[in-house]
Formats: C-alpha cells, sequence, structure tokens
C-alpha cells in the first residue's frame, strides 16, 4: 500500500480516468446552479444533474472530478466520531450513455489495487440482490472471491423520486480486527469502523415512472462517489479522517493557538476537531460567495462559524482566532483549488469580523440571560423554560449547553427536553420547507436525439437565408406548423442568439414562400443548436422550406448596449470595493440590465456615483471592443474573468472593452461610445452576501433622466421654487420645521408637567393601595415614561397606571413602588390585564411594564379595570 498525501491522491484519481479518456472539470461551487432543491452540492453527482436528465448533453460522455461537498445533517456528531464531517472531497468518474458496468467496476479495481496499492485481500463489495451482471464482472473478470461479495437490497439501489435509478456497488476495505466491533457477524455494511466503504458505484439503468414502475433507458449512466478524506485514512494508516493531512495541521495550529495540545485530553480533541472541520467548511463556502446571515446557506456558515468560536472558548481561547486558520486551509488546499488562495484575505476578513461579532453577542447574550434568571427567581421557579432557552439559541446564537453552565451556577435547571422540543419543531419546519422534489425528472424528448447542426452567425449577420431542417411542438418532430400555432424551429444557419449568459433570446421573424412566424424566445437545445420559439402569423411553415430569418435590430441594439454596460460595471465595481466582487448573475434585456455580485453591505452613495461615474468614463473614451477566440490558457494568462461555475472548452471567445476583459459568449456593441450613457437606478440586497445593481443605457437612460429631472420640477413647484435652488430652499424648509418640532416639543413638556401636577393632585385609595390612573390623550409611550418617572419622583408609595392614544395606537404603562412590590402587587401582571380590554397584551418588571392595545374606544373601561385588579390583590391577600 502507498504512502500518499491527499493531494496526490486526489491528482492520481484525475491522471488515471484522464488517461481512460475522460475530460477533467475542475470542482463545481458549492452554491447549485439552477437547483433550487439543494442547499449546497451534496455529492459529486449533483451539479451534472442536467446530464444525468436529458437537459443537457455534455461536451464528452465520461467526465472525472473531485467534487467539493458539504453536508450538515449531522453537525452535532462532527469531532466525535471517525468521518463525520460537513465539508468533503468526492472524487467520482462518470459516463453518460457511454461505459458501463464492466468497465467502472475492473476500472476502480485497478486504481485501488495496481495505483493506489490496496491489499485486494482487503477489498470486498455489496452488490443489489439482483444484479447478476455486476457479480459475474466482480467475481469472472476481476476475480474477487464469491465469498467477499455480499447481497443486498435497499442500501444496493440508488434513486430520488421519480426519473433515473439503479442498483450501486460498494467497495469496503477492512482495516482489520483493531477496529471491529468483536461481533462474528461483522461483514461490510456494520455500524463499526473495520470495514470502511470507500467508493459507491452507481448503475444507472431504469427510468422511475409516476406509478411506481421501472423501465429501462436507452442510454445507461455511470455515477461513482470516492471520499477522498476515507482514502488518505488508509493510505497514511491512521486511525480517522482527523489524522490525515487533510485536517491534521489546521489542528496542530489550532492546538497551538489554545495551549492544548492535540492528543492529551479527549474532550479538547473534540473540540479541535470541531474548529478544524468547520474551518475547512466556511472557507470554501465564503470563497464560494455565501457570508455569514441569518437566513439559508449564510445561517449555516453562521452557526458552523459559532460552534467553533464554541470549541475554542472551551479551550480557553476568548479572542478572535478562527481567522488565523484560514491560512492553513489555504496552504493545504490552495494548489488544487485557486479561489481559496485567490480570495484568502476576504476569508480572513469575514471570519474574523464574524468571530468578533460573536464574541460580543455571547456577552450580550450571558446579560440577557442573568436577566432571565433573575425573572424565573423573582416568580419563586427554579426551572428556566425550554422556551426560553432555545429563544436564547435561536434568536441571539446563545449555545444551549453555555446556558445550562450559566444557569446551574445560578442554582437554576433548564428545561432540556423543552428546548430539544422547539429545536426538533424548527428542524421540521426546516425539512418541510426543503421537501421540494429532488427527482431528477426525465425531459428526454425529441429534441435530446436531434443532432442535425445548426451554425450561429448572429454575431456579425443580423439578416440570413437559411432552411429549417427541425419542426417540434409539444415535444415531438412534427411536419409543419399552421397559422396561430406556437412551435420550435430549427435552422440550418441563424442569426438569433440563444439566451445564455443572462443575455435574453433574440427576437424576430422568420418569411418564408409558405408562410410568416414571430421568433418569441430562443433557447439552446442539449446538442447546443439554437431553438426558436415561433408563433406562425400568416399561412405555415413546413419541414425543409427555405426561409429569411430576420433579427429585429432595435431590440438587439438596445441589447447588445446593456451587455458591454454590465462588463464595465463588473470592472467599475471590482475597482471600487475590491477584488472580492464577482458576478453572482446578470440579466440583460433591452430596456435594463441587472446584475447581482458578491459584497458585503450596502453600497454608500459615494461608492455608486463613484461606480456610475467610472463606467460613463469608459463609455466616453470611446474603447473599440475587441473580441478574440482563443485557448482557455492564454485569455487566463491575458488577465480575463471567468465567470466562476461556469463550464468552459479549450477554446474561449474573450471580449475585451477597455481594462475590462472578460470570458463570454454575448453580443456586444463595436465601441462603447454606442451604449451612450449608463444610469444606476437602483442598488439592492437580494440575499445575503449578494448585490443587485439595476441601470439603463442609450435612449433608456435619456429617458430615466427626463423623468428624474420632471420629478424634480414638481418637488420645486411644490416648495415654490425653482430647479437651481431648490436644495437650498428644501433645506429651509427641513430646518423650519426641527424649529417648530423643538418648540412643540417644549410645549409638550409644559403640558407634562402641568399634567402630573393635576395626577398627583389626585391620588386615589383603592383597597387601601394609593393609586393613579388616568386615560389621556394624544402622547406616545415616551410621553407616558416621562410621565411616570416624574410622578416617581414626587411620590413614594404609589401604583400609576397610564394609558393613551396615539396615532391609532393605544398604549399603557404600569408602575408598582417598591412598598407595595412586597405586598404582591407587579406591574407586568396588571398592565397586561388593563391591555387585554382593548385586545392588546404586554407585561415587564414587576416595578415598570408596558404593553398595547388595538380598541381605542375602549381605553377608559381599561383605566377602570385597575381597580378591579387591586380589589382581587387585596381579597386574595385576606384569604
Amino acid at each position: 500500500m502507498k504512502s500518499l498525501t491527499g493531494q496526490e491522491i486526489r491528482r492520481a484519481f484525475k491522471q488515471f480516468f484522464a488517461e481512460r479518456g475522460h475530460m477533467v472539470l475542475p470542482s463545481f461551487p458549492l452554491v447549485p446552479k439552477d437547483d433550487p432543491t439543494l442547499l449546497w452540492i451534496n455529492a459529486g453527482m449533483a451539479p451534472l444533474k442536467p446530464y444525468f436528465d436529458g437537459r443537457e448533453i455534455p461536451e464528452v460522455p465520461r467526465i472525472v472530478d473531485a467534487q467539493k461537498c458539504i453536508r450538515t445533517n449531522d453537525i452535532e456528531e462532527v469531532g466525535h466520531t471517525a468521518r463525520h464531517q460537513t465539508f468533503f472531497e468526492m472524487l467520482g468518474n462518470f459516463s453518460f450513455g457511454d461505459y458501463f458496468k464492466l468497465e467502472a467496476i475492473t476500472w476502480a479495481w485497478e486504481f485501488l489495487t495496481q495505483v493506489l496499492e490496496l491489499d485486494p485481500e482487503r477489498i470486498s463489495v455489496t452488490i443489489h440482490e439482483d444484479d447478476d451482471e455486476a457479480f459475474e464482472v466482480w467475481h469472472h473478470r476481476v476475480g474477487l472471491p464469491a465469498s467477499r461479495i455480499y447481497r443486498g437490497k435497499e442500501d444496493n439501489f440508488w434513486e430520488i423520486g421519480e426519473g433515473p435509478c439503479g442498483p450501486c456497488s460498494e467497495i469496503f476495505y477492512d482495516r482489520g480486527e483493531a477496529y471491529g466491533c468483536g461481533s462474528p457477524d461483522c461483514k461490510p455494511g456494520c455500524d463499526c469502523d473495520r470495514f470502511l466503504e470507500i467508493w459507491n458505484l452507481v448503475f444507472t439503468q431504469f427510468n422511475k415512472n409516476a406509478d411506481g414502475s421501472y423501465s429501462p433507458l436507452p442510454k445507461k449512466n455511470i455515477d461513482t462517489g470516492s471520499g477522498l478524506e476515507r482514502l488518505a485514512s488508509i493510505l497514511q494508516d491512521v486511525p480517522n479522517n482527523f489524522e490525515t493531512d487533510l485536517f491534521r495541521p489546521i489542528i496542530n495550529r489550532a492546538a497551538e493557538l489554545s495551549g492544548r495540545p492535540y492528543g492529551r485530553s479527549a474532550e479538547d480533541d473534540v473540540h479541535l476537531k470541531i474548529i478544524a472541520d468547520h474551518v475547512r467548511t466556511v472557507t470554501f463556502a465564503i470563497g464560494d460567495g455565501v457570508l455569514p446571515s441569518n437566513e439559508g446557506r449564510g445561517y449555516v456558515i453562521r452557526r458552523l462559524l459559532r460552534r467553533a468560536v464554541r470549541s475554542g472558548r472551551k479551550l480557553g481561547v476568548e479572542r478572535p482566532f478562527l481567522y488565523e486558520l484560514v491560512a492553513v486551509v489555504d496552504r493545504i488546499m490552495g494548489d488544487d483549488y485557486p479561489e481559496v488562495r485567490e480570495k484568502r484575505s476576504l476569508i480572513e476578513r469575514v471570519v474574523r469580523t464574524e468571530e468578533e461579532r460573536f464574541l460580543q453577542t455571547l456577552a450580550a447574550g450571558e446579560e440577557l440571560l442573568n436577566r432571565t434568571i433573575e425573572e424565573v427567581k423573582a416568580r419563586g421557579e427554579t426551572v428556566l423554560s425550554g422556551e426560553a432557552a432555545f429563544r436564547l439559541y435561536d434568536t441571539y446564537g446563545f449555545p444551549i449547553d453555555l446556558t445550562v453552565e450559566i444557569a446551574r451556577e445560578k442554582g437554576i435547571a433548564v428545561d432540556r427536553e423543552g428546548f430539544e422540543r422547539e429545536l426538533e419543531e424548527q428542524r421540521a419546519r426546516a425539512r418541510e420547507a426543503r421537501q421540494v422534489a429532488e427527482g431528477m425528472q426525465s425531459q428526454r424528448g425529441a429534441l435530446e436525439t436531434f443532432t442535425e447542426p445548426s451554425r450561429f452567425v448572429g454575431y456579425d449577420e443580423l439578416t440570413v437565408d437559411a432552411t429549417i431542417i427541425g419542426l417540434f411542438q409539444d415535444g415531438d418532430r412534427v411536419d409543419g406548423l399552421a397559422i396561430g400555432e406556437e412551435g420550435q424551429v430549427i435552422l440550418d444557419v441563424t442569426p438569433f442568439y440563444a439566451e445564455s449568459g443572462g443575455q435574453v433570446g433574440d427576437r424576430g421573424e422568420i418569411v418564408g414562400a409558405n408562410g410568416k412566424a414571430e421568433v418569441l424566445d430562443v433557447q439552446k437545445a442539449p446538442h447546443g443548436q439554437h431553438v426558436m420559439r415561433v408563433r406562425v402569423v400568416d399561412g405555415s411553415l413546413l419541414q425543409g422550406d427555405s426561409v429569411r430569418a430576420h433579427v429585429d435590430e432595435d431590440f438587439r441594439r438596445d441589447i447588445v448596449k446593456n451587455h458591454t454596460a454590465t462588463h464595465l460595471l463588473h470592472k467599475a465595481l471590482r475597482d471600487v470595493l475590491g477584488t472580492h466582487v464577482a458576478q453572482a448573475g446578470s440579466l440583460v434585456e433591452p430596456e435594463r440590465l441587472r446584475f447581482d455580485f458578491s459584497h458585503f453591505g450596502p453600497l454608500t452613495d459615494e461608492e455608486l456615483a463613484e461606480v456610475e461615474r467610472r463606467v460613463n468614463d469608459e463609455i466616453w473614451r470611446d474603447h473599440a471592443v475587441h473580441i478574440r477566440e482563443m485557448d482557455l490558457d492564454e485569455a487566463k494568462a491575458m488577465g480575463a474573468m471567468a465567470l466562476f461555475g461556469e463550464k468552459y472548452g479549450q477554446r474561449v471567445r474573450v471580449v475585451q472593452a477597455g481594462e475590462s476583459i472578460e470570458l463570454c459568449g454575448g453580443c456586444h456593441v463595436p465601441r462603447t461610445s454606442v451604449i451612450g450613457q449608463f444610469l444606476i437606478t437602483s442598488e439592492t440586497g437580494i440575499a445575503s452576501g449578494t448585490r443587485r445593481i439595476e441601470a439603463v443605457t442609450g435612449r433608456y437612460a435619456y429617458r430615466v433622466a427626463r423623468e428624474r429631472e420632471e420629478r424634480l420640477r414638481q418637488v420645486a413647484d411644490a416648495l415654490k421654487t425653482n430647479v437651481s435652488t431648490v436644495v437650498e430652499r428644501a433645506q429651509r424648509v427641513v430646518q423650519e420645521m426641527r424649529e417648530l418640532e423643538r418648540e412643540l416639543e417644549s410645549a409638550k413638556a409644559r403640558l407634562a408637567h402641568a399634567r402630573v401636577d393635576e395626577l398627583v393632585a389626585n391620588v386615589e385609595t383603592v383597597a387601601g393601595v394609593p393609586v393613579i390612573r388616568a386615560a389621556l390623550s394624544d402622547l406616545d409611550m415616551d410621553g407616558l415614561r416621562q410621565l411616570v418617572d416624574e410622578i416617581k419622583a414626587r411620590v413614594d408609595s404609589v401604583v400609576v397606571v397610564l394609558g393613551s392614544a396615539h396615532r391609532g395606537k393605544v398604549q399603557f404603562v404600569a408602575y408598582v413602588s417598591k412598598d407595595w412590590q412586597s405586598r404582591g402587587l407587579h406591574a407586568g401582571e396588571i398592565v397586561k390585564q388593563v391591555a387585554a380590554v382593548t385586545g392588546g397584551g404586554g407585561g415587564g418588571r414587576p416595578d415598570l411594564a408596558q404593553a398595547g392595545g388595538r380598541d381605542a374606544a375602549k381605553l377608559a373601561e381599561a383605566i377602570q379595570k385597575v381597580g378591579e385588579i387591586l380589589e382581587q390583590v387585596a381579597g386574595n391577600r385576606a384569604h
């Protein structure tokens, strides 16, 4: 058995299959593209779904990659077991309608036993109970003894709902009795660590139909997955994944920073493993554009960071330190995953900022927890409710074990069962929200088998003579489309651009001797042809017709202005905000452009103005837009920006406009001056760490500028001035309003003082309790509390309940002096009952509380309720 590093295993795997005709793909990003069913890429085949279900045809039918993955369903197990991780690498080789079981099995055996030199005597496999074909290959072609081929059922059949599915064969390596459970029945599939699953070969040969039946697929596929970390643990002869060179350097650095050596304490080791795993995950997720937030992927990253910070605290680290471990991840992984190296400074900054925020959160959470515990004690209780503990955990990110620890120190227990119940309810809600159908629905139709080539010439020509080579309707091939019908058309040569890279498809018309059709949209077929969606408006279109295809020139002209403008915008954003900015999506239409990009937070007005200025400056410099085809390596060497996650062939199209150089297959202006003008119309956040800019160019920019000028003129008219002096006039109006507000506040203060005199002079005695109660008008909560503060300063022993209707809202404040608190009166309980009369609620501390209501007509009735409450309390005291 060879001793190989993680990097050497990764590269050996790719090289082995590259030598057998596989195209080597880089890892796809962790964020799924166009797949709302997945939160993360969680398996090697996940980003290749379009190839499996027929939506796209791969450039070559054989693919190999090392895919980074995240799974978070067992976060709590990380650090406690040998192999639970949130981030892992899946090595995979795939075949789409090419080779099948014979090659998949024999190549897997060859790689394991000849390249990695694993002991053949230690390898066992499982197959589906009915898969005699796999048994034949394993036993007769590979030579594996029948005693080491185990037949199974559910664990050896892969399916996710309707769509492609099939049997699988799992490969196990026997690590020896020292890793086993000692049971005489121990075999592959046992829960112990002896038989380690290292590879799963999935033979996709059936389609599961809606009625639950299975039918053979016309094209069979191979989908395999081998966990890199597991292979590394075997080849490096270490007991678990965390001892491999993929983790150990991170653990060692964390141990150095904490002063807690690895291997000395089992409890410390758990926390060091948690830190190493979570830092790897967070590093790669941020590198792929995910930033911490309170929802979705961002929430997962925030949770992992906070768990790692908590583990650091358990190790005695009270300062930010995780960000220092990002450099170690870069050192281990950066050669094969350049996005980590390129974005290292950004990742470090994000991690450190999140650490600092969470340490502040912990301080705030401890303060809130302490107040909650005091309230529990004040009620004479000894248990903190599960709901309160979960609120601290869910809203403030305060760890439950820390809640338990602090509460225990103060003699209070925590309802862990109640907490777990709340947590499980939240998980159930999350599972329900995620249970979108994940089945890979078969979308095969006539277009999938249509391979006749169609040549796109629309970069240079907008009108061409062509021949109809394909007509389709509702997924079927047809001979013609009649007037009023919609369908799809493929021409032997076409000027119509198919929607791609954010640029919408062209519109126009197709005219022949037999009829005429409007082109409504253009998309790409599985084999890459441009497919026009049309509506026949005159006569008919027939297979083989000679036609003239004409693109709507105005439509295209406006689109190309916006498309080139997105390139200039991308460059300007990186220049103004930093190189961490990366395109996260775009939409290029005739009327506007939309550009999504990664960034921490909203742009300031100054930043937006500078971005807009830079784009317009590039437009007015009248740069020629150069478009060339070249090798991918040559394009990268000249600094061309590629869209992260996009698949590129060896030959790429490079678009250069001034200093902007990008890989792009879209349509562009010949010179930047053709764009005319660029105006940003909005900047918003659309997801955690993702911003969106919308903008207009050309005649639409002129239209927006005129609309803005007209609105400014209307403002000037309203202020009785002209456009040239509207700013000064608006500033004077604002100043005058502030002065009037100050005068109003002063008048309110004088009135409030007079009210205090009146209220203090009308102290009642109810059930032996001195009470000041009143229904007031037009006071907000601040005004009510100010009155209470003045009454407290002048009356030592009193109960105060004040209510007011202000701008449609009913509000109450209650106060109980200390002497009456000791006799059982509680401001929170009083105000809660009072507010209930008006259909509201509230509560608070024993001395001071506030509430709100809905029905202002019952305000006086609510204030009268105070007497009933005091009578009831007095009656209870008497009994």
